[in-house]
């Protein structure tokens, strides 16, 4: 059986060799993307066994995921298909300062035809951890469907539930909703993830105390609040919170999947039985190793690599 399972939209990336606007760059170097599949990779690089559940179309983009899926040593047993849709894309510019721009090419993807339907056969048993993140349930309504009822499955097997908000305006139909879904799903988790600007949006506040409190009112048993330069805040249940500071880094090289190392990086420090505050060392670290590296998950480091980058920092 799996250490983990994960839910999510693997994506075709297409990211620009040349400075520009996207509209017009000439030269793309084709990776894989998605939030969930860059946590699955930062894990099974720690030697964790990663299932990942997902929905692709018979398409030559769905093979290239699913073969680059394999090669990362991720489970696909539960990859599914849909031969009336394609696979989600999406291209990156390249930028000399701030986050680049992207543009998403996912609407009536595969991913958002997936359904309980398709999960129902999932088994927790012996599951060690499940990890959601908010970006799944706002595809569409069947999947966000089938993410509740996998979480509540876990919960009833007692699988340990993580949960990334990893906002994604963009793709809810209001604010509103957004804040109601993703607030009730991590109603339904043990460990929830926010960073300081999410909570603003999803609480109310950016006070990293009011935060963590609001999501263990919840029902969460740990939570652990990003606030980028200044690290991350540890707040266990009955337990003061705790700051561990974050790794500075010479040049930052992209942004985007910084978040999703932090999360391999806490989940890293579950699954090894670690404490919370080392779990969060362990996720400044690898977020910090994520920006200095331009793509989506070329910064996820290997146990070894990890060890020495932190005992040498």
């Amino acid at each position: 059986m799996p250490d983990v399972i994960l839910i999510g939209e693997p994506m075709g990336l297409f990211t620009a060799q040349e400075y520009g606007e996207l509209k017009d760059v000439t030269l793309f170097k084709r990776s894989l993307a998605g939030a969930e599949i860059n946590v699955g990779i930062g894990l099974s690089r720690l030697d964790y066994k990663v299932e990942y559940v997902t929905k692709l179309g018979k398409d030559p983009i769905g093979d290239y995921i699913e073969e680059a899926i394999e090669k990362e040593k991720i489970g696909t047993s539960y990859i599914f298909h849909s031969p009336k849709h394609n696979t989600g894309l999406m291209m990156k510019n390249k930028v000399q300062d701030g986050d680049p721009s992207t543009a998403y090419y996912r609407n009536n993807s595969a991913f958002t035809t997936l359904s309980e339907a398709d999960v129902n056969r999932i088994d927790f048993s012996d599951v060690k951890l499940l990890h959601i993140t908010g970006i799944p349930p706002a595809v569409s309504g069947t999947v966000r469907e089938a993410i509740v009822y996998l979480m509540k499955k876990a919960k009833s097997a007692g699988t340990f539930i993580s949960f990334d908000p990893n906002l994604r305006p963009a793709l809810w139909s209001s604010e509103d909703e957004m804040v109601t879904v993703l607030n009730n799903l991590a109603g339904l988790s043990d460990l929830v993830l926010p960073g300081l600007s999410e909570g603003k949006t999803l609480v109310g506040t950016d006070d990293v105390e009011a935060i963590a409190r609001f999501y263990i009112d919840k029902g969460a048993q740990i939570v652990i609040t990003k606030s980028g330069a200044d690290g991350a805040f540890v707040t266990e249940k009955g337990k003061d919170t705790i700051n561990v500071p974050g790794f500075k880094v010479q040049k930052v090289v992209d942004t985007v999947g910084a978040g999703d190392g932090f999360a391999v990086g806490v989940l890293h420090g579950y699954l090894n039985g670690l404490t919370w505050p080392e779990a969060a060392l362990r996720a400044n670290a690898i977020g910090s190793l994520q920006v200095q590296n331009e793509g989506d998950n070329e910064g996820l480091p290997s146990l070894e690599e990890l060890t020495t980058y932190i005992e040498n920092y």
